[in-house]
């Protein structure tokens, strides 16, 4: 007769045995069993990108805030330390420029007591000293910056005239400089004073 492979005997490989309908077969023992969850770790060992990082205490929070107190103090006081050395600089060159201006115009305070010495002498000699003394200071005022305006026939410039009178002068185109009463110094910021004219009438 033919022979029919036999089937293997569950039972026997099972050990737990025949389970009836229905019922649940309990979990074999060469199978992994599932476990709780577990935090992803990096591969040495140390907790993961997606670990919670521990919230700051609240003694780190007061420390914080006490060291930008600190700093903010800090900058406080070096902001000014710094405004002090400032204002003490700029008042020492303010003082070291009127110095030099005062020392600038010794020379022409020297010839004017020298002129007034030789009051007695002639008249003529006199009245040029002065001028020399004269134009000796309009060259101070030069160097320091400031030259000296006191051209006639020129068109009136109001950044630079200051009219006092205007007049009737057929001679002069209208809206010139026909007289300067008195003469100006400096030009556009650094203007001491306009000069101050009389302009030809426009017809």
């Amino acid at each position: 007769m033919p022979s029919h492979p036999q089937e293997p005997d569950r039972a026997a490989s099972d050990p737990v045995g025949p389970v009836p309908e229905g019922a649940v077969r309990p979990p074999r023992g060469d199978l992994p069993q599932p476990g709780p969850p577990t935090r992803p770790e990096a591969a040495n060992g140390e907790p993961g990108p997606d670990a919670a990082d521990p919230a700051p205490t609240e003694d780190e929070y007061t420390t914080a805030i006490q060291e930008l107190e600190d700093r903010w103090r800090r900058a406080l006081a070096d902001l000014d330390n710094l405004r002090k050395r400032h204002a003490r600089e700029l008042e020492r060159e303010r003082a070291v420029e009127r110095s030099r201006t005062a020392a600038a115009f010794l020379p022409v305070l020297d010839n004017l007591e020298l002129a007034l010495t030789h009051a007695g002498a002639d008249p003529g000699a006199i009245v040029e000293g002065i001028r020399a003394v004269r134009d000796q200071a309009v060259n101070v005022l030069e160097l320091l910056g400031y030259p000296r305006h006191a051209e006639t026939g020129v068109a009136f410039d109001p950044a630079q005239h200051e009219v006092v009178g205007v007049v009737q002068d057929p001679d002069a185109p209208p809206g010139t400089v026909v007289e300067v009463l008195r003469p100006g110094y400096g030009d556009g910021e650094r203007q001491l004073r306009p000069a101050a004219v009389t302009v030809a009438k426009r017809e």
